[in-house]
């Protein structure tokens, strides 16, 4: 009498088992291909930011004009945990962190109602943007030596464009000073063509959004027009007419001394006598951190023998590195691990069954990959610590449920029987040796926030090696 059941058929159809064990391959090598590497989990963060540029204004007037009145329009926010600001010279930001479980779509939208209904905005302030915040991962930090800032600048520019165009989703800056440019006037001069400092500034506020009309006194003969965050070059200003009537046309550069300077209070870094700029890399969260970090070290190769010999680059903290062992990691305990049972298998099994149970473990392995990329998994550093963990019970299972196949085949069963058997056998201790491995880590499934988002990992993991 025929056996029934899905064991029993592929015993019975070898074909059949053979394309299901193939089609296992060929899901896990495309979910190898297609999942993204990086370093944590991929999660979204429940937290919004409101940001209003006011450029020139004081911390205390952005404090007064729009910090203050928004945290009020915002606190009775649904669901909000926690709400943060900074109020500093030209910006405002409030932070808005919300409660788990809140529909982060709903809580954005009624954040931005809330912030359209606010009518009392600063004319000069431009209009706040209210966002979800993203998450950015680290692939490696860049250190930019030089003899000086001025020399540096340029280089650290032209490297940020470079690397942005090259696959790298965002670049942070640390340690080059932020400029202004000054233009000074002498009063003697405004006084002869009737002008004030007013004037003049309101003609350099229109070709420069960033530029507030400030005025400063620094000596009887000398005024001061600052532009704050400003981004165009000094020689923008030289052609501006400050008179164009039937007298004539003069140009500020005609009038002022404009000169580019550091900002009072912008970071510097120096180490050793150098000047150093830090630039950290870090991608996006559909990004792949190992196709990033190929891109840039594609970069410093092409790069640093073009650079002088004053200049030179130094990358540290690299992240990437240590995705990239884990990998290595798993790949080496897998092949030895199968190294070992095939020898310690061919000394105590016949070599088929060895054979057999050799290429059992990497296809439960891909079709485990596989099916984290259907159920929207990624390869990280949980993952990883998971699949090496997991790595045990495939290669447990495979040898316990050939070993009780091979000795009731040597007791005088058929193979087919012998195999049906062991299968049917060691189904529920196989399956309860997982469920009690998944059970250690089931509490990790219910730790909340974003330290539960990175270690729900590692449990998810576990449940796709028993479902392969």
């Amino acid at each position: 009498m025929k056996q029934k059941g899905v064991l029993a058929t592929l015993v019975r159809h070898k074909v059949a088992a053979n394309v299901l064990m193939l089609l296992a391959f060929i899901i896990g090598v495309i979910g190898v291909t297609r999942m993204n590497v990086q370093f944590f989990p991929t999660f979204e963060l429940d937290i919004i930011s409101v940001r209003v540029v006011w450029s020139g204004a004081s911390s205390e007037d952005v404090e007064i004009g729009i910090t203050t009145p928004l945290e009020e329009r915002l606190k009775t926010i649904d669901g909000l945990k926690k709400m943060t600001s900074t109020s500093a010279q030209g910006v405002s930001s409030i932070t808005l962190e919300l409660h788990e479980g809140t529909e982060p779509l709903q809580a954005l939208d009624q954040v931005r109602q809330r912030v359209d209904e606010f009518r009392n905005l600063p004319r000069d302030a431009e209009t706040p943007q209210v966002s979800r915040v993203s998450r950015y991962d680290q692939i490696a930090r860049l250190l930019i030596r030089g003899s000086s800032v001025e020399e540096l600048r340029p280089w650290v520019r032209r490297f940020e464009s470079e690397l942005l165009a090259g696959g790298i989703d965002r670049v942070t800056i640390t340690g080059l000073p932020e400029e202004r440019i000054a233009i000074e006037l002498p009063s003697a001069a405004l006084q002869t063509l009737g002008l004030s400092l007013v004037d003049v500034g309101d003609r350099v506020a229109q070709i420069s959004r960033d530029v507030p009309a400030g005025v400063a006194g620094e000596q009887d003969g000398a005024r001061e027009i600052r532009g704050l965050e400003q981004r165009r070059d000094a020689l923008a200003f030289d052609n501006l007419a400050v008179v164009s009537d039937g007298g004539g046309r003069i140009t500020l550069g005609e009038l002022a001394t404009i000169t580019r300077e550091p900002r009072p209070g912008s970071l510097a870094l120096s180490e050793g006598g150098d000047v150093v700029v830090e630039m950290l890399l870090q991608r996006a969260e559909s990004g792949h951190s190992l196709k990033a970090a190929e891109a840039f070290d594609a970069w410093l190769q092409k790069t640093r023998p073009s650079l002088p010999a004053s200049i030179s680059l130094e990358v540290f903290d690299a992240q990437w590195e240590l995705i990239r062992d884990r990998i290595q990691l798993l790949i080496s305990n897998g092949l030895s691990g199968l190294l070992l049972v095939v020898l310690v298998l061919y000394v105590f099994l016949p070599a088929r069954v060895a054979f057999w149970v050799m290429v059992g473990i990497p296809t439960a392995f891909l079709g485990t990959l596989g099916l984290m990329m259907v159920f929207g998994g990624t390869i990280n550093m949980m993952s990883l610590f998971a699949l090496i963990m997991a790595l045990g019970i495939i290669v447990d299972d495979a040898i316990v449920v050939s070993e009780d196949a091979d000795t009731h085949r040597s007791m005088g069963e058929g193979p087919e029987q012998s195999a049906l058997g062991g299968a049917r056998r060691m189904l529920l201790p196989v399956l309860a040796a997982s469920l009690t491995t998944v059970a250690a880590f089931i509490p990790l499934m219910m730790v909340g926030g974003i330290i539960g988002n990175i270690l729900g990992d590692i449990p998810f993991v576990m449940i796709m090696v028993i479902l392969a």
